[in-house]
């Protein structure tokens, strides 16, 4: 009986031939990575408990300044104080705004995650990392503040779902749409604690920003990582990253799935997910018209160069809708000087949108786009629960880069071939 791409390299992990479903082990940790709102809390705990001179290797540690970065206010700059000091006493890295941004962003596009790897962080979207074909998730504060301090950590062997997406994709169907999509079909608990493995011959056909956005939006569907396998275009994008090594693996033919799903690509339009829940999604045919206040482009699922050239592609020559305001956020440095330097940035501002900092801002109810009461929103962003951007009687609706570019246009929600 062969094994998945995911059990292979947890097998690999756990120093062990083969693993199987439901299995507790013991795995080694390549890098854990934490925020600065969870990475002062973690160090805090540490240094409670007198073990902060005894970190398994301050090298595999990562903190990321983005979830309240450019400083919110008083409270923000303390946090943020507090990780970047203390990471510099204790050998982390640390990346700072002007040369870091979203974490999910910069982990992948500065080399710290290759394929193989088992890579964890105390934010759910961790499985973002997936698409390189490593073994990604996330955990709470407290069992990545025991990572640091022990290199290790446990889970239990997931079940794996193979996925696979076959068919030409219709015009403007983005990775976005087709984990909305998925969503759609089997619910925000429809993986819970499984593998969401991706295959077919559209998936081979993304770019790896939209391999990304799908690894990224597999927690809303309750998976617990969300897998590729590596191809060429996977390789191209490591090494143009880093020149470290790397372990690539694959699923045996004969490896047993929980389920399997299969889906015609072609069959797929844009997808809009509706207020309150991912899955509560629908083909942006249906809902074209409605009015929306705030359009957010963006995000550790859609902030990189891919997106914002999508966006811009359609604002080229027209503006921002009379009474919507669009708000564009670069996921990181180099998305937003690659962005600067090819023109993206100027179409977006001259189309009268505001570009950003990179930060998640917006995205959790942080800052930079906070919506007012009954206020709606369109946004590239990964939840849409009650209250998760602003007041609690706000919505938000969930949709693809060129959906929200083409809603702000329209200052209502419109499919992409109708501006």
């Amino acid at each position: 009986m062969g094994m998945t791409i995911s059990e292979k390299i947890i097998a690999a992990h756990a120093g062990k031939e083969r693993v199987a479903p439901g299995e507790i082990v013991t795995v080694s940790v390549d890098v854990s990575m934490v925020n600065e709102m969870g990475g002062a809390g973690c160090l805090r705990m540490l240094e409670d408990l007198g073990t902060e001179k005894k970190f398994a290797d301050p090298k595999k540690a990562v903190i990321v300044a983005d979830h309240l970065t450019p400083n919110r206010d008083i409270a923000a700059a303390e946090w943020v104080k507090y990780a970047r000091d203390r990471a510099g006493i204790y050998g982390f890295q640390f990346y700072e705004m002007g040369n870091g941004g979203i974490e999910h962003v910069i982990l992948p596009e500065k080399g710290m995650v290759r394929p193989g790897m088992v890579a964890i962080a105390a934010d759910s979207h961790t499985t973002t990392y997936g698409a390189l074909g490593l073994f990604s998730t996330g955990v709470g504060s407290t069992d990545l503040a025991a990572i640091w301090a022990l290199g290790r950590t446990w889970l239990k062997v997931p079940e794996a779902i193979k996925v696979t997406f076959s068919g030409k994709r219709q015009p403007w169907v983005s990775g976005k749409d087709l984990i909305l999509y998925l969503i759609g079909q089997i619910g925000v608990d429809g993986a819970r604690y499984k593998t969401l493995e991706y295959r077919g011959d559209t998936v081979d056909g993304l770019d790896m920003a939209d391999r990304f956005a799908i690894a990224n939006m597999s927690v809303e569907a309750g998976a617990k990582n969300g897998v590729f396998h590596v191809d060429e275009k996977t390789e191209a994008y490591v090494k143009s990253a880093t020149s470290e090594s790397y372990t690539i693996y694959a699923s045996d033919e004969d490896a047993v799935y929980a389920q399997e799903l299969s889906f015609r690509s072609e069959e797929i339009e844009p997808q809009v997910a509706y207020p309150d829940l991912p899955s509560n999604t629908h083909p942006v045919s249906e809902a074209e018209g409605i009015r929306i206040d705030q359009v957010v482009i963006g995000s550790c699922a859609n902030g990189r160069l891919e997106d914002l050239k999508t966006a811009a592609a359609l604002f080229d020559g027209r503006e921002v809708a009379a009474g919507t305001r669009c708000i564009v956020i670069p996921g990181s440095q180099k998305v937003y000087l690659d962005a600067l330097k090819s023109g993206v940035l100027e179409t977006l501002a001259e189309a009268g949108c505001v570009v950003a900092a990179p930060t998640c801002g917006p995205c959790f109810g942080g800052y930079m786009g906070i919506l007012a009461a009954n206020e709606t929103c369109l946004s590239t962003t990964t939840r849409n629960f009650t209250g998760r951007m602003g007041d609690p009687t706000s919505k938000v609706y969930l949709g693809s880069p060129a959906v929200a570019a083409a809603t702000a246009i329209r200052g209502a929600i419109a499919h992409p071939d109708n501006i």
